[in-house]
């Protein structure tokens, strides 16, 4: 069994490669079924109520909406991309064969382009195919949206929507189909461990998420100017409900209910409850009280670690993992974000980019069964490199492509709104409400 996304994935996406007819044999199990609609329910739960009251209570009062509109409308045209060629690009293995690199290595062929091969009795394992299509498009909702909250109150929206259906195309999709495309795929192929999406996801958006906000620039009055967070009540709700979906979106990752789904869920919980504590006492020792959006922060730090590592690691891995990102992305969201003077207005970078890094790196050794875990690892040191070697291509690769769309962007309609704009707030500007009519 392999244990990077999907138990036996590259058997599985042999049943939705175009022609085979399901030879198989695969016979469908209630069970598996009932548990991956609930983890698509539960992923989904995330994005939309979840990650937005997450972030818009983080914003100022004013921008409230627009930061929750910018998550529904991402909602709905990363639904619609993924069905037009999105999951085709991600999970076509047209043209692939293990060890041989082409461009199916990087990108699927648009061989199922609006589903068109997709039947209402396809399966993947045991479960159906149209079922596995949601549960990967939730994952597809997710990650563009953790992007806004680098850029959070000075985007504009047409800007923001342009930009995700070019990062979704260029960006997201190859990287998904580079780690979880089966035999043949780049990533894959390296040996890459990544369950749930410590790349693919949350580095990916951590890295996006860095040049998006170097490339619009601060916020009017960074960092003099006061901007707290409007109502850490939205933000501690959102956060608990990352929490609760995130057992979908680890435990999901298995696509069965059995024991890797399990052990998933287990070692989610451990690692979360260690990093918001790690960070809550890393919070009260450096600044003398320890903070609700402090705690929160936390939790997504542990959450995000764990990501990479649920189908590998044991219990004391897990603790490992959520003590060492917990400490990790507080003082990277904190003293290095000064010091350094830039301007990630919810910390995606800090909570996301670095918490994916703690947890794509250690799973090279707490995957391994020297050290409580069930990973196929051999060698320690040589996992520990393929790990670092995948966490440095994504961020050059995401980095590099993320740059130039923002750059062509920006040249042929502009990113940023305008200081009038921007200091009546983007709820009022842009889509004509506001949050709270006093």
């Amino acid at each position: 069994m392999t244990l990077r996304k999907f138990a036996g994935l590259a058997a599985l996406l042999s049943l939705i490669t175009p022609g085979l007819a399901l030879a198989q044999e695969a016979t469908l199990d209630s069970g598996d079924t009932a548990w991956m609609l609930t983890s698509t329910a539960l992923v989904l739960f995330m994005t939309i109520p979840g990650l937005a009251l997450f972030y818009a209570g983080m914003v100022r009062s004013k921008n409230v909406l627009s930061v929750m509109m910018q998550c529904f409308a991402i909602t709905g045209l990363m639904s619609i991309l993924w069905f037009a060629y999105g999951y085709s690009l991600a999970f076509s293995t047209e043209g692939m064969e293990a060890g041989v690199f082409n461009i199916n290595s990087i990108v699927g062929s648009l061989d199922n382009a609006f589903l068109s091969n997709l039947t209402k009795d396809s399966l993947v394992g045991a479960f159906p195919e149209s079922v596995f299509v949601t549960f990967q498009m939730t994952f597809a909702i997710i990650t563009p949206a953790l992007i806004v909250g680098a850029f959070a109150e000075r985007m504009k929206f047409s800007a923001m929507l342009v930009f995700m259906t070019l990062w979704f195309t260029i960006v997201y999709a190859p990287m998904a189909h580079m780690v979880w495309g089966g035999d043949g795929a780049l990533l894959w192929d390296a040996g890459v461990i990544d369950f749930a999406g410590g790349t693919v996801v949350h580095i990916n958006a951590g890295i996006a998420g860095l040049v998006a906000c170097l490339m619009l620039g601060k916020r009017k009055g960074f960092p003099t100017t006061p901007m707290a967070p409007h109502n850490l009540g939205y933000t501690l709700m959102g956060a608990a409900m990352l929490w609760i979906g995130w057992f979908g979106f680890n435990a999901g990752s298995a696509a069965a209910a059995d024991d890797t789904a399990g052990m998933a869920m287990l070692v989610t919980q451990i690692a979360t409850a260690a990093a918001a504590l790690a960070w809550m006492f890393a919070e009260w020792i450096s600044h003398g009280k320890p903070s609700a959006l402090g705690i929160a922060s936390g939790v997504v730090a542990g959450l995000v670690a764990i990501t990479p590592a649920a189908g590998a690691v044991g219990p004391v891995g897990a603790l490992v993992i959520g003590l060492a990102s917990g400490v990790i992305c507080f003082f990277c969201a904190t003293s290095l974000k000064r010091k350094l003077g830039y301007d990630d207005s919810l910390d995606v970078f800090g909570v996301h980019c670095v918490g994916g890094i703690v947890g794509a790196i250690l799973v090279g050794a707490f995957g391994a069964q020297s050290l409580g875990g069930f990973g196929e690892i051999e060698s320690i040191a040589t996992q520990l490199w393929i790990q670092t070697e995948s966490v440095l291509f994504t961020v050059v690769y995401t980095g590099i492509f993320t740059w130039i769309i923002l750059k062509v962007v920006d040249l042929v309609m502009g990113l940023r709104v305008t200081e009038e704009e921007e200091v009546n707030g983007l709820d009022l500007s842009l889509h004509n409400e506001r949050g709270y009519n006093l």
